[in-house]
This record gives structure tokens, sequence and C-alpha cells, in this order.
């Protein structure tokens, strides 16, 4: 076992978890499901049957991963963040297959803000970033900084996590001076940089 769990954390036979991840209290990872390198899973953190899960993601507190989600490397998920996996659940007609569910994609390098909702069926892009809170019901272009209910874009994010100034064409981060092109509909980084 390369990996370290508290003993209080349930790991059920078949779960693949790479290499230095670390599995805290009372979390629970199911059979098939598959966890990267150098991960860390927070107390009381869920991962349903064939969730993928990339290196180096870091999984807050209380935050559940249902069947059909994916996030890729270098994902955030912060503190009692939610995802779903069905549009219509409903007890008298259990929606509980593969089939039943929508998938989710977080693509690397995105962060998610405690207490956000991730409506199934959506791909949040790279770098993005979901403010605390947001309800997220739409695909999220690359780099977009994402407020509300429903989540509406507010403005664009660096890839150090600055929300870049708002210009016309040209904008560069403050804080480390990593240069982007803007347009109304995305956000796209310099070539020479």
């Amino acid at each position: 076992m390369n990996y370290q769990s508290h003993a209080t954390a349930c790991i059920d036979a078949g779960a693949q978890i790479g290499v230095d991840t670390k599995v805290w209290h009372y979390s629970h990872v199911c059979g098939s499901a598959v966890i990267g390198e150098r991960c860390s899973l927070g107390q009381n953190v869920f991962v349903a049957n064939n969730v993928r899960i990339g290196n180096n993601v870091k999984i807050q507190n209380n935050v559940s991963i249902y069947e059909g989600v994916t996030l890729e490397d270098n994902v955030f998920c912060g503190p009692s963040m939610v995802f779903t996996n069905v549009r219509t659940p409903r007890c008298s007609f259990p929606r509980n297959t593969s089939a039943d569910y929508h998938p989710t994609l977080v693509r690397h390098d995105a962060s998610i803000g405690a207490n956000a909702t991730i409506v199934c069926g959506t791909t949040i892009g790279e770098w993005a970033l979901i403010a605390a809170g947001a309800v997220v019901t739409r695909d999220v272009p690359p780099y977009a900084v994402m407020a509300g209910v429903p989540a509406r874009r507010i403005g664009w994010a660096c890839q150090c996590g600055e929300t870049l100034p708002r210009t016309d064409a040209t904008s560069t981060c403050g804080r480390c001076a990593r240069s982007y092109h803007l347009t109304a509909q995305n956000c796209t980084p310099d070539a020479s940089d």
C-alpha cells in the first residue's frame, strides 16, 4: 500500500489509489473508484464507484463525488461543495443505474469553492474558478470566474488564481504577470508566456 489512510476510513476492495495519496477520517472510497497520486481526501469524503480522480487533486471535508464525475489533475474541491448525478430524482421512481447518470467533467486546475453545487451534465473548463456558494447549471469556459445562483461569469481568472483586470483585448495579471487575450466569450493565455 503506497497511500495513507486513517483507521476510520473505509476503502472497498478493488479501489485504485495512487502513491502518496492521503485519505482522512471517516472517508469512504468505493471499489471501482480510481484516484491518482498525491491527492488529499479530507474528512468525511465519499467517492462512488466509477469515479475518476487525477493526480494532485485536493478534496476538502464533507464532499461527495458521485458516479459519473471525473476530476482531472490539480482540481480543488472546497469544503462541503456538492456534485449531483441525476437531474430528476424521485424516490418513487429510482434512478440509480449508470444509464441514469449524467456525466460531469472538471478539467485540470479548476477550483470549486466551499458550498458550491455542480449540477450534473456540465463541464468545468481548465483553470476555471467557481465561487463559494455558486450553483453551476451549464458548461463553464476555461479561465472563467463564476458566481451566483445560477452561476454567471463575472470575470476571468489567471492560472495563479487572481482575477484578471477587465480590458478589451489583452490583460496582464497583477500578481504573476502572465498575459491573456480576452474576448466576450473566452480567455486564452498569451503564447509567449
